[in-house]
């Protein structure tokens, strides 16, 4: 039964998101997708956009991709900071647990899961009010110095 869901839900979630970013009116939600490229660890969009304080529904897919993979929005500037925190994890016996997000004030966006092969996470969240460049990074070991992005956040 659940490998007869899976199918039907990534054609109802594409027909909810499309690959291109939509800007959205005010009091409307700002719909992305983001996936991974199989095998080269690294987000299929290496920029994102969207307005200032907007409410955002970011559906991560991992399609056909083995490794796990998670979405971490980040302050600007703190991409090598929360990198190094976690590759600390790797010594953390309950880092599974907490889906490798380290403890980290620079984390403004956390997975609700990792997401495998065939699996997706939908993540909500108010954009930052401040329009700047945030970086985004999946930090699953040894992932984020080559898994990683930017939201741009404009007025």
């Amino acid at each position: 039964m659940k490998k007869l869901l899976l199918p039907i839900l990534a054609i109802v979630a594409g027909a909810l998101f499309t690959n291109a970013q939509e800007a959205a009116p005010a009091g409307e939600v700002t719909k992305l997708m983001l996936g991974v490229v199989p095998n080269v660890m690294k987000f299929d969009k290496a920029e994102l956009t969207v307005k200032a304080g907007s409410k955002v529904m970011l559906l991560f897919k991992n399609e056909k991709c083995a490794l796990q993979h998670n979405f971490l929005l980040l302050k600007p500037g703190t991409k090598d900071a929360v990198g190094a925190l976690a590759d600390k994890m790797l010594t953390d016996p309950q880092a599974l647990a907490k889906f490798y997000v380290p403890e980290s004030a620079d984390v403004l966006v956390k997975p609700h899961k990792l997401v495998g092969i065939g699996q997706s996470d939908l993540v909500e969240f108010t954009a930052p009010t401040e329009p700047g460049d945030y970086p985004y990074i999946c930090t699953f070991p040894g992932h984020w110095r080559l898994m990683n992005g930017v939201l741009k956040v404009t007025k």
